[in-house]
């Protein structure tokens, strides 16, 4: 039997999230839009410097969000659909949470198993992607 959510009750409240707004938990919708633009992007760069092989195409994509977390807050794809990538203890993501959550999410499995509304790719860093 599934319990009715309440309005005291939703995703990101366990995380200390607002409800909604900036740095409430980031939608479905808006993790999807920011990983189509970050991987067209690492298509249109692999493909231009390497062709449009597997391998180099993710890659790329793993490069774009290990440059760009822990120096503007998040992937390309994310800052344009404004979310950022925060620690779940607060303070700046750092250097080493980044670079663990994008293996974990080129490996895809973890990406897909969710936990307090985050894949096991943020749970396992200790990081959340919020709303800007």
């Amino acid at each position: 039997m599934t319990q009715a959510r309440t309005d005291s009750d939703y995703p990101g409240k366990d995380l200390g999230l607002p409800q909604s707004g900036s740095g409430s938990l980031a939608s479905l919708g808006r993790r999807i839009g920011g990983l189509a633009i970050d991987w067209a992007a690492a298509y249109l760069i692999a493909a231009t410097f390497f062709g449009s092989e597997a391998l180099a195409i993710h890659l790329t994509f793993m490069a774009i969000h290990i440059v760009f977390i822990p120096t503007i807050g998040g992937s390309p794809g994310h800052r344009i659909l404004g979310m950022r990538l925060h620690r779940t203890t607060g303070g700046w993501v750092g250097v080493w949470p980044p670079i663990l959550r994008t293996v974990l999410l080129g490996l895809v499995i973890p990406a897909v198993i969710w936990q307090d509304g985050r894949g096991l790719h943020d749970v396992i860093p200790g990081t959340v992607l919020v709303r800007a």
